[in-house]
């Protein structure tokens, strides 16, 4: 079973994810609360993977992620929000977060996001991924990720492709649809381009695609 905790201010959201994540067979919600006890619960719960919320109002969600990740032995962390254009995603990305999730995402995208966070993977809501490589690239944190930015060259077209993919978002399923790839092609594919740059992780990746101009719209303008 995926042990998962769910961090927001708000009961309403909070029964509903439980109510959402419940449904899949294989995930339990073992814990949920506000952000002011956050820490003691995620000790006392041990779940793999936490959903915190980015704002609350007793506690700011970047104060919960770095006390999280701190931990002997850290939980998985995704940032939920309600914004599309939230100032606080790039700072969650540089503390460690490994995924962003609107809190209206679909239900069943919501549990395959938390079978990949409970996998080692990083996932990016379609509705954030520009919010949150414009911020980071905006606040200057994006130094560590230049340099991989070179690494694009020596990628093979379809590495180059699938880099693309990832920059604009999509999970390893609607990149398989894209290219036309059996899914675990796609996965092996993900795992050999990661390693070429440098061992980054699925959200910084999304962001070096972003800066080598591989996804439509950004600083490159070109998605190839």
């Amino acid at each position: 079973m995926i042990r998962v905790a769910v961090v927001d201010d708000e009961q309403l959201v909070r029964s509903g994810l439980r109510m959402i994540l419940g449904t899949a067979g294989d995930i339990e919600v073992v814990a949920d609360c506000g952000g002011g006890g956050a820490v003691d619960t995620v000790l006392a719960a041990a779940p793999d993977v936490v959903l915190l919320d980015v704002r609350m109002p007793d506690v700011s969600g970047l104060t919960v992620l770095r006390a999280l990740r701190a931990l002997p032995r850290p939980p998985v962390v995704a940032m939920l929000t309600t914004f599309d254009a939230d100032e606080y995603l790039s700072a969650a990305l540089s503390g460690g977060a490994a995924g962003f999730l609107l809190k209206d995402t679909d239900p069943e995208q919501l549990v395959r996001a938390v079978r990949t966070l409970a996998g080692g993977g990083s996932v990016l809501d379609p509705g954030v991924t520009r919010t949150v490589i414009g911020g980071y690239l905006a606040s200057g944190g994006a130094s560590p990720e230049a340099a991989a930015a070179e690494a694009v060259r020596a990628l093979t077209p379809r590495e180059r492709e699938v880099l693309a993919h990832v920059g604009a978002g999509l999970a390893n399923p609607q990149i398989a649809a894209r290219m036309g790839l059996a899914p675990s092609t796609v996965k092996d594919h993900v795992r050999a381009v990661l390693g070429k740059l440098g061992g980054l992780n699925r959200v910084q990746a999304a962001i070096v695609a972003d800066r080598a101009g591989l996804v439509a719209g950004g600083p490159g303008g070109d998605p190839r």
